[in-house]
């Protein structure tokens, strides 16, 4: 058998005996003991510059290390050009040396992206002295497995990435590039993999971009609502970087990037329909209940002297577009976002049930559907099959358009046509009520939506990729306050004489029931040629 793994000199093959001396024993230990020492002592990389060196860890590499080996949760945001990812992979490959019968996840945002992660580590594996090294087994582009039983894989992110399979060490790099959509699923998929260990880790590393998936972990974690550990790196604590590398790099690029790239800021896009500043300073909240796996998230409570509005968009339920709602307490200025519901999975059939569940729960709240599409069979459900009075109706005028209608008359319909009109209304109200602190938004989607909620041409919406069914519900929502009707809806006293009115014009309305004289109480005789005769006014 040979000494060495498929003829690389470099590699140690499985089941080669090495006699170490004393002095490799004490430095085995060491190592064993202290990531750091092993880091510096033993490991090199590549340098664009000068080739292979030793890996001489910056103050802030150090601190990384120690917090991956102590923590079980790690979340970092810092920028690019750092040595973030080497830092990691110093970490895995110590990790794999000497733990065994351990698996390790090397996953980022493209499938290239983790290779070229794994071919570092594979790099720096080879250049460690034969007697530290672990026999190899398995060594490709995607696998590594030595012959303590340890093991590490490279995968792009994804819901199916390691499905199935059991990581002690789940590694996310470039966690805020992988698409909103494709980072929910992941996590849905594999967080009984991370959870079913009590000393699992979950390293994600990222530049940031935008306000996204990653946004709201690394806010959380500096809430101190999740268990990550959070570690930020400021551009300045790389050594050769100053002021004057600053202007130089905000010369060849722009000041956003920089922004967004070296200071590690959170921003949105440009074009944006609510000001960029006051994105920045949107403050998400965490439900304070979430039901249906998750889809249903409770803010507030329902509260007895509150009025509350329902709005609806409707999808087909066949995993693309969401189905949304948005419950909002319209009862005082600012108005407040206090439920919400989105599934790509959604039944238009099933949800009408669920919406009438919530709109219960909310004092019986007053619902607008949106019916361009399979809204207008929702609604028609609602309405008539699970007979949901408090559903608004519009009334349609060739001239003046859509507006909210008492329910009768013929021009009436029991949900909203969105049009060019009614969103232009509702996009200018929103961005009016948002800036000015008149609405309050709580839920993080929303949020995160109206952040790539843009302008194209003449109109707002989504950015290419991207979502907008939750903005579409505050859009409907912001139309509807416009409406002179609305206040009376959303004012208790006038809600209850509407109701009292409605109930008299439908009184007035309805044809009358004749009524039978059967004579029983009035007297009558008969005359002696046997007439009936019935007395009408007795004089006596």
């Amino acid at each position: 058998m040979s000494d060495v793994y498929l003829n690389n000199p470099n590699l140690k093959n499985a089941g080669v005996e090495i006699q170490w001396t004393q002095e490799q024993a004490q430095e085995y230990v060491k190592c064993l003991e202290d990531p750091v020492y092993f880091i510096k002592t033993y490991m090199k990389i590549v340098n664009l510059d000068t080739g292979l060196v030793p890996f001489e860890l910056y103050p802030f590499q150090e601190n990384m290390i120690q917090t991956f080996h102590e923590e079980r949760f790690t979340i970092c945001k810092i920028g690019r050009q750092s040595g973030k990812s080497i830092t990691c992979i110093a970490f895995f490959l110590h990790y794999i040396l000497f733990n065994k019968d351990v698996s390790v996840a090397l996953l980022a945002n493209k499938l290239a992206t983790a290779r070229e992660l794994l071919g570092r580590l594979q790099r720096a594996y080879e250049n460690l002295p034969l007697w530290l090294q672990q026999g190899v087994m398995v060594w490709n582009k995607t696998n590594i497995e030595l012959e303590n039983g340890a093991k590490i894989m490279a995968a792009a992110t994804s819901s199916s990435a390691i499905r199935g399979g059991s990581f002690n060490i789940l590694f996310l790099d470039e966690f805020a590039f992988v698409p909103n959509e494709i980072a929910e699923e992941f996590f849905n998929s594999v967080y009984p993999t991370i959870s079913s260990g009590a000393s699992t880790k979950v390293i994600i590393v990222s530049t940031p971009q935008g306000m996204n998936h990653f946004y709201k972990l690394w806010n959380d974690s500096v809430q101190n609502t999740n268990s990550y550990k959070s570690i930020e790196v400021h551009w300045s604590e790389v050594p050769g970087r100053d002021e004057k590398w600053k202007e130089e790099t905000i010369k060849n690029t722009s000041e956003e990037q920089f922004r967004q790239e070296f200071e590690t800021e959170f921003l949105g896009s440009t074009n944006t329909l609510i000001n960029t500043a006051k994105l920045k300073n949107l403050s998400y909240n965490s439900p304070i209940k979430m039901t249906r796996n998750g889809t249903v998230k409770i803010y507030e409570e329902p509260k007895e002297t509150s009025t509350y509005f329902i709005t609806v968009d409707v999808s087909r339920g066949r995993g693309q577009d969401y189905s949304a709602l948005s419950v909002f307490d319209a009862s005082e200025v600012p108005y407040r976002q206090v439920a919400t519901f989105r599934s790509n999975e959604m039944p238009p059939m099933v949800y009408p049930t669920l919406i009438k569940g919530i709109a219960v729960q909310y004092n019986n709240a007053y619902i607008l559907v949106e019916i361009n599409d399979v809204g207008q069979q929702v609604s028609d459900i609602l309405y008539h099959e699970l007979e949901y009075e408090n559903i608004i109706s519009i009334h349609n005028d060739t001239r003046k358009g859509q507006s909210i209608s008492s329910g009768f008359g013929k021009a009436f319909t029991m949900g909203i046509r969105t049009t060019k009109s009614t969103k232009k209304i509702g996009c200018f109200n929103m961005k009016s009520l948002v800036e000015e602190d008149k609405l309050i938004i709580n839920d993080f989607d929303t949020i995160n939506e109206l952040t790539t909620f843009v302008s194209k041409g003449h109109k707002y919406e989504a950015e290419n990729g991207r979502t907008d069914d939750m903005v579409d519900t505050v859009i409907l929502f912001c139309w509807m306050v416009t409406d002179a009707y609305f206040k009376e809806l959303s004012d208790l006293d006038t809600r209850r004489e509407i109701y009292e009115e409605r109930i008299r014009m439908l009184e007035e309305n309805m044809t009358p029931f004749g009524y039978i004289q059967d004579g029983a109480e009035f007297e009558n005789f008969s005359d002696d040629e046997g007439q009936v005769w019935q007395v009408v006014e007795n004089s006596l």
